[in-house]
């Protein structure tokens, strides 16, 4: 007896699959595609398969208007949240910065064990610190030799943030994109500008899980 069901995947109910999503996410942060393919374990030319396959679904023609998308993942706490896009624009306290290190490894022990700073998580090259309520974010790369800060200041409402200071002329690197989901659904969104200097800042925000509504 034959059978109707069609063979193959299920359609995904997104723009994007989880993949693409995951590799957009990557490129709009700034990531090369080495990088990425490093970071997620997977050859370049499959990340270059995921950033075309979302470039001809989303209709746009290059890498450059991708970081300029603002597209938000259907299974995000944030696309759950309602903005408010006329509130006015309050930046909070400075929330992370971050700095370059030789060795990931080595730099843990000493901010950890000289500094004596409360160590809060690492994962591949990348480690976070508590520095009296400012995170300090510590990753392994080329850029050790150079002094460099960013400085991440803290928003309610990041895509209200962004649509703000936007309209007052901010030079954004990218929309708000996400960079990290944690184990307790916990997400961490950011968006990437400059000053009139050319300096990098960021804003950047803590989307909890949606509570559970009870029957």
């Amino acid at each position: 007896m034959g059978s109707n069901r069609r063979r193959g995947r299920p359609p995904y109910p997104d723009v994007l699959t989880p993949g693409e999503w995951s590799v957009v996410d990557a490129a709009r942060h700034g990531m090369s595609n080495a990088l990425i393919a490093r970071r997620r374990g997977v050859s370049v030319d499959a990340v270059k398969y995921h950033l075309a396959n979302a470039l001809l679904k989303l209709g746009l023609s290059n890498r450059r208007a991708l970081r300029a998308w603002d597209g938000v993942r259907r299974d995000s706490h944030l696309h759950l949240k309602e903005s408010d896009m006329e509130a006015t624009l309050e930046l909070g306290p400075i929330g992370q910065i971050s700095r370059s290190v030789s060795n990931i490894e080595a730099a843990e022990r000493w901010y950890r064990d000289v500094l004596g700073l409360k160590h809060l998580y690492t994962f591949g090259k990348l480690a976070f610190f508590d520095c009296g309520g400012v995170r300090l974010f510590l990753e392994e790369g080329p850029g050790a030799a150079s002094p460099q800060s960013v400085i991440y200041f803290r928003v309610p409402d990041i895509r209200s943030a962004h649509a703000q200071l936007l309209k007052r002329g901010a030079d954004f690197e990218s929309p708000p994109h996400l960079v990290h989901r944690h184990a307790d659904g916990m997400e961490e969104w950011m968006a990437f500008f400059r000053d009139n200097d050319g300096r990098l800042l960021s804003i950047m925000c803590q989307v909890k899980a949606p509570a559970a509504v009870e029957a």
